[in-house]
């Protein structure tokens, strides 16, 4: 009965989607500002990710069949928001893949070298994630539901055992830590990390365009990844300090080259090898979760934007488009994902806030967006939208005051 339970499989793959390898990036961006700005943060960005996503849910209603951002962003807005919606949506998932693709593959290659002393070469080490797991995809979202459970259900016992172990770590005066300019540099970072709307086209003919599950989909779904999210963040920023050998400092520099640096320092802070071992399984659930949802919604959108059948050979078509291009980037220029990640706020800002409030509005017909509320509620995401476009292309006026943070 819970198997068949669509409901609740769409609810985790909206959780398993947001709760990504961003989460291990959130505490290392968000230190710097301190606890209670994260917090309010959070809360502010889960806000206006569910009022976009209540916009995109009212576009994917309006229109039958299996539809995607851009038939939806033709149909509403016009072939030129067909070309914009096609260049942002791929460099975003695309960029998504590919960084999955790189992250997996450390944690493969350290697994097969744990048994067996050899270490994978760099072009066999993807593969795995992609063979494994891109069944699934080919499969349909049925299959990627029920494989997402399964790992959602290790995310989450992974989650517990490190949340029941790191409290009595905790260092309050660590937590007192506030520096409100410093607290802007995670906002970008966060709102990428709430990017669950790529999943609701995919979610809509799941739920066989059943409203109200939609909705209850969305709202619960969203809700779970923001409470582990804030208290992620009081056992990370209370257990890691700003500053020293084994630091958020030093996690923040790391970064750069590493794809588990949080994972190392806390393994290294609470000096327990065991600790390691339980943050690494939460760590590869965390990145499959995401890899599945990113990747169900990459292929869909392929099929819908090259009218792709949903035969055998159409589907082994889909899923290769979704694959090759970030493998082929991962193995031969990496640089060009790394550098496409650090504005990936920009392009959820475009594709999955400021095209659903434009699409909303544009939709053929009365709908509950025309009314004064309705409209207010469009203007205020178009409005942070910009705003957070435009923190993101002068994020380097933050960076600046992170490196003389940390010299």
């Amino acid at each position: 009965m819970i198997l068949k339970n669509k409901l609740l499989g769409a609810i985790l793959l909206i959780s398993g989607t947001t709760i990504g390898a961003g989460m291990l990036a959130l505490p290392v961006m968000t230190g710097f500002g301190g606890f209670s700005p994260s917090i309010i943060q959070l809360f502010f960005c889960w806000l206006y990710m569910l009022g976009a996503s209540f916009l995109y849910l009212e576009v994917n209603m309006a229109f039958k069949g299996e539809k995607n951002l851009i038939s939806l962003s033709e149909k509403t807005l016009g072939k030129w928001a067909k070309i914009v919606a096609w260049v942002a949506y791929l460099l975003l998932l695309y960029s998504l893949t590919a960084a999955y693709i790189a992250g997996s593959a450390g944690i493969f290659s350290k697994a097969v070298h744990s048994v067996t002393g050899f270490f994978l070469p760099a072009y066999i080490a993807p593969l795995p994630l992609i063979i494994f797991f891109g069944l699934f995809i080919y499969m349909g979202a049925k299959s990627a539901d029920y494989v997402n459970r399964i790992l959602m259900l290790g995310l989450f016992i992974a989650y517990i055992i490190l949340s029941f172990y790191m409290p009595k770590h905790v260092e309050f005066n660590l937590l007192s830590h506030f520096d409100f300019k410093a607290s802007f540099l995670a906002v970008p970072v966060i709102i990428t990390s709430f990017g669950y709307n790529i999943i609701l086209p995919t979610l809509t003919t799941y739920l066989d365009h059943n409203r109200k599950k939609l909705a209850l989909s969305i709202i619960i779904g969203s809700i779970i990844p923001l409470l582990i999210y804030i208290l992620w963040e009081f056992l990370t920023l209370g257990v890691v300090p700003l500053f020293g050998e084994y630091s958020l400092k030093a996690a923040y520099i790391k970064g750069e080259s590493s794809t588990e640096p949080l994972i190392f320092i806390l393994k290294n802070v609470l000096k327990k090898p065991w600790i390691g071992n339980i943050a690494s399984l939460f760590s590869f659930c965390a990145i499959i979760t995401s890899f599945i949802g990113v990747s169900l919604s990459l292929a869909d959108f392929l099929r819908d934007g090259l009218k792709i059948k949903r035969s055998h050979g159409g589907r082994l078509i889909a899923v290769l488009l979704t694959y090759v291009p970030p493998l082929l980037f991962v193995l031969y220029y990496p640089r060009a994902f790394i550098t496409a990640l650090q504005y990936a706020a920009i392009f959820v800002a475009i594709i999955l806030c400021i095209f659903p409030a434009l699409m909303a509005y544009k939709i053929p017909g009365p709908n509950i967006y025309r009314n004064f509320w309705g409209r207010a509620l469009i203007f205020a995401v178009l409005v942070i939208s910009l705003y957070i476009i435009g923190m993101d292309v002068f994020e380097g006026n933050l960076k600046n005051l992170i490196d003389t943070y940390i010299k």
